[in-house]
């Protein structure tokens, strides 16, 4: 089976607790630690066994091969790749049932990281994760005071909830550029700044 690796533990020995995210299932498995393994590491997209264990509940990971991506060895896209797996993480460990869009929605992203500007492409998904969660606000009502916003420029804050400049004192974004993000799932009105400023939204936590 394949997954994403969205977080790694060390234990004794420098043993691993790897949690991974398959079509089917948040899987945390055990790694021990050996020459003969292949390295692996945060956002890496693995094929993969599980092997049950008579000494632990949690399964054994086994033959592990790294299904790479045409940018692995660029370090900036990597690093921008392995926080945005790592939101994954925090969001779904403690999830019973997942369904095979969260694994969709990495593995589209993984496609395209590199073809344009990866915040992009980030912001763009995680419109699609709001949305398919049933948290996407469109209508352009203040989280924090519950009025109208009719200003041009439109604040938002954690999971993008959209606030009055003067609520949030936070950074403001085009209306007709929201509009384009939230209905079609477009960045492209939105420049590098407001990209930039939308990212480390993202990084508060989906």
């Amino acid at each position: 089976m394949q997954g994403f690796i969205l977080n790694l533990n060390k234990v004794k020995d420098e043993d691993l607790i790897v949690t991974i995210l398959s079509r089917e299932s948040l899987d945390t498995l055990y790694r021990f630690y050996g020459a003969r393994h292949g390295a692996i590491n945060l956002g890496f997209k693995i094929d993969y066994e599980k092997e049950a264990s008579s000494k632990s509940s949690i399964h054994r990971l086994k033959d592990v091969i790294h299904i790479g991506f045409k940018w692995i060895n660029d370090y900036k896209l990597l690093k921008l790749w392995q926080d945005f797996c790592a939101l994954f993480y925090k969001h779904l460990k403690d999830t019973d049932d997942l369904d095979v869009f969260y694994f969709e929605l990495l593995d589209s992203a993984s496609q395209i990281w590199n073809k344009q500007n990866p915040k992009r492409v980030a912001v763009e998904s995680y419109i699609k994760l709001l949305e398919y969660e049933g948290r996407l606000h469109t209508e352009f009502e203040c989280f924090l005071c519950s009025s109208a916003i009719e200003e041009d420029d439109i604040s938002l804050i954690r999971a993008f909830l959209p606030t009055h400049k003067e609520c949030s004192h936070t950074f403001g974004v085009k209306k007709d550029a929201l509009n384009e993000l939230f209905k079609n799932k477009s960045t492209l009105f939105l420049n590098d700044e407001e990209v930039d400023r939308l990212w480390y939204i993202l990084l508060e936590g989906l």
